[in-house]
């Protein structure tokens, strides 16, 4: 089956960083956590959520790439970059990353984001991130998502 649009522009972007990553689309979403762990056979910690914030002051894209079973706490996403952070609308996140809410990879955005990588990704030996579409995801290494995204790694899960 021959990758969707927005699927295929984040395999391109994979591959233009050199790295032997395959984008996979499934029949069932994969919009949500819970979804995508059942549809891949995962834990739901091994998803690697992406979700898009809006800085506060400089208005840039927050991108926090998260482990499925974590909720974010926005107070220490904004400590970790220096700056508050909102929600961010479906308008924004589309303008922002090229891609709808429920398909946001890592990587390949329109405007390159701030990104804060959950540390609890990287005692996971594999985890799945978006890959454009509401279907579509790709496996890594912890190692390789921050090496990819150019992440800050730290502590985003609510307490």
């Amino acid at each position: 089956m021959s990758l969707k649009a927005a699927a295929a522009r984040v395999q391109d972007a994979l591959a233009a960083q050199g790295v032997d990553l395959h984008v996979r689309q499934f029949p069932a979403s994969t919009r949500t956590a819970a979804e995508a762990a059942a549809a891949i056979g995962c834990e739901v910690a091994q998803i690697a959520k992406s979700i898009v914030f809006r800085a506060v002051e400089s208005g840039d894209p927050v991108l926090v790439v998260a482990s499925g079973v974590n909720r974010i706490d926005e107070a220490r996403v904004a400590a970790l970059i220096g700056q508050p952070i909102g929600r961010a609308d479906a308008g924004f996140v589309r303008e922002a990353t090229g891609y709808a809410i429920g398909g946001v990879p890592p990587v390949g955005h329109a405007r390159q984001p701030i990104t804060v990588i959950d540390r609890d990704l990287l005692d996971l030996v594999e985890v799945w991130a978006a890959a454009g579409t509401p279907n579509a995801v790709f496996a890594l290494t912890p190692q390789q998502l921050v090496a990819l995204t150019g992440g800050t790694v730290g502590t985003v899960r609510a307490a």
